[in-house]
C-alpha cells in the first residue's frame, strides 16, 4: 500500500529536499507541498493524504493550529501528522501532540529515520521513544503551566499498568513481554485503554499518562 504524503514547510528547499527523499521510497508518494498551516488544511482535506510531515513555525497559520485542525475534522479522520521541530529551541512540541500529532522528528534527522517515522506513524503507531522525546515531554507536562486533564481513574489496574508502559514508549510485544501476556492480548488492552480514555492514537495516551502523574520524571 502506498503511503500518500502531504509536505508542510515554509523553507521551499527543506520542502523539495524531503519530496525528493519520500519519492525514492517505493512505498511512499508525495501528493501536495504546503508553505503554510493554513495550506496545509487545506491541502489535506483535497488530496485525503494519509500523513502530513507539519512544520511547527509557519506563516498565516502554524503548525500547531493547523494540526489541531486537521485532528479536530471527522472528514480527516484516517490523516495522522508528524512534526517537525527544532527539539531544543522549539518549545511548542508538546502543544503540537496535545492538538493531535502522532509524533514528532528533529529536522537534522537522518534521511532512513525519517521515512521509518513515516511509516510508524502511517501505521497507527506513536513515534515517542523513551529516550529523548519522553524526556521532552516530561520537561512540559509536569511544569506548573500544564493543564489538567482527566486521569486514568477509568481504567482496570491491567490497562493502567499498559497505560505507564505506552508512555514509556514500549510497543505492543514489548508491553507483552513485560507483562507476560500474548500480543495479541496486549494489542486489545491498548485498544480498550484508546478507547475509555478518549485517545486519537497512542500519542494522546503518552499525554493522558504524564499529566495524570501516572507515570512522572524519576519514577522507574
Amino acid at each position: 500500500m502506498t503511503i500518500r504524503v502531504l509536505l508542510a514547510d515554509d523553507q521551499t528547499l527543506v520542502r523539495e529536499a524531503f519530496a525528493m527523499l519520500v519519492e525514492s521510497a517505493p512505498d511512499m508518494e508525495v501528493v501536495g507541498q504546503a508553505a503554510t498551516g493554513r495550506q496545509a488544511v487545506e491541502l489535506a482535506r483535497t488530496e485525503r493524504a494519509d500523513l502530513v510531515v507539519m512544520d511547527v513555525r509557519m506563516p498565516d497559520l502554524d503548525g500547531i493550529e493547523a494540526t489541531r485542525l486537521i485532528a479536530a475534522d471527522d472528514d480527516l479522520a484516517g490523516v495522522k501528522v508528524l512534526v517537525l521541530t527544532t527539539y531544543d529551541t522549539d518549545e511548542n512540541i508538546v502543544d503540537a501532540l496535545r492538538a493531535g500529532a502522532s509524533g514528532f522528528l528533529v529536522k537534522d534527522t537522518r534521511p532512513a529515520e525519517l521515512l521509518d517515522a513515516i511509516r510508524t506513524v502511517a501505521a497507527g503507531e506513536a513515534l515517542l521513544s523513551p529516550g529523548p522525546t519522553a524526556r521532552l515531554i516530561e520537561r512540559f507536562l509536569r511544569s506548573p503551566s500544564a493543564p489538567p486533564t482527566a486521569g486514568p481513574e477509568c481504567l482496570s489496574d491491567r490497562e493502567r499498568e499498559v497505560l505507564a508502559l505506552v508512555a514509556r514508549g514500549l510497543n505492543n510485544t514489548e508491553i507483552a513481554e513485560s507483562l507476560g501476556l500474548s500480543p495479541l492480548t496486549a494489542k486489545t488492552h491498548v485498544s480498550r485503554t484508546m478507547g475509555k480514555l478518549g485517545a486519537r492514537d497512542r500519542a494522546q495516551l503518552v499525554i493522558v499518562a504524564y499529566e495524570s502523574g501516572l507515570v512522572a520524571p524519576g519514577r522507574p
